[in-house]
């Protein structure tokens, strides 16, 4: 599907890259079970799962979503997202903050990465970028590619130690990140697992456990993705209720 939409209003700074990373097209091969009778059993499980034979091997999403994000408190946002693995993505939202819109993007192409949010797209709320922020989302980058697994092939695929699960490793930024998918017995992914670098709670930076976890799952043109999640920082640690900050679903998907 190749629905032709222009970037978002929180994203026309970087409406270039948006086009760059939404104009990742498939290179013509189709899903053939064939493709993935070499890899974990559980990676088998999940990508025979969600996506039909016969659909192409898509390399970009645009997806629509809304939700709740928590800063201090849980704040509403609606988004919009473009994002092609391992190449990048752009996340373009607007959140509410005291009933006031607060615009931005987080985004990560062309080897950099910032966040720019903006209270009624004009007072500058925060501003990052640099190697930690580009680390960091080069995580988030990792653990998404479960919402294109027709990207699968750009990712390294091992046995984990866990029953039900596969690592998933990708290169981005010149730096490995492994992604474990817990996978249920009908294929449907139940949740992801990483160690993501980042500054949780006022922590110092480095690796901590990130996750997701899916509570439902819908199909579009052919792929079934995660289509409502959870997900924060602490994940499968007594910590994990504290680290929770984002609640989304997809509301709409289109493929390149």
């Amino acid at each position: 599907m190749t629905t032709v939409t222009l970037a978002p209003r929180a994203a026309r700074p970087v409406r270039q890259e948006w086009d760059r990373l939404r104009a990742a097209t498939t290179q013509g091969d189709v899903f053939d079970l064939t493709m993935v009778a070499d890899l974990p059993e559980p990676a088998r499980r999940w990508l025979t799962h969600a996506i039909a034979p016969g659909t192409p091997l898509w390399r970009s999403a645009e997806l629509a979503m809304h939700g709740q994000i928590r800063l201090s408190a849980w704040r509403p946002f609606t988004a919009t997202q473009v994002l092609a693995p391992p190449d990048g993505y752009i996340w373009a939202a607007t959140a509410r903050f005291l009933r006031l819109p607060v615009v931005g993007y987080d985004r990560l192409s062309s080897g950099t990465a910032e966040m720019r949010w903006r209270l009624l797209g004009v007072v500058p709320v925060m501003t990052a970028e640099g190697p930690d922020i580009a680390r960091s989302a080069a995580g988030r980058l990792a653990g998404e590619g479960v919402l294109l697994p027709t990207t699968f092939r750009a990712a390294t695929w091992a046995r984990s130690g866990h029953p039900d699960t596969a690592v998933a490793t990708w290169r981005i930024g010149g730096e490995e990140q492994a992604v474990e998918l817990h996978v249920g017995p009908d294929g449907q992914l139940l949740g992801v697992l990483l160690r993501r670098w980042g500054t949780p709670n006022g922590a110092p930076y480095g690796q901590y456990p990130f996750g997701v976890a899916v509570d439902a799952e819908r199909a579009f043109a052919g792929i079934t993705i995660p289509s409502a999640f959870r997900a924060g920082w602490w994940w499968g640690t007594e910590r994990q209720d504290e680290g929770e900050f984002f609640r989304a679903r997809i509301t709409r998907a289109t493929f390149r």
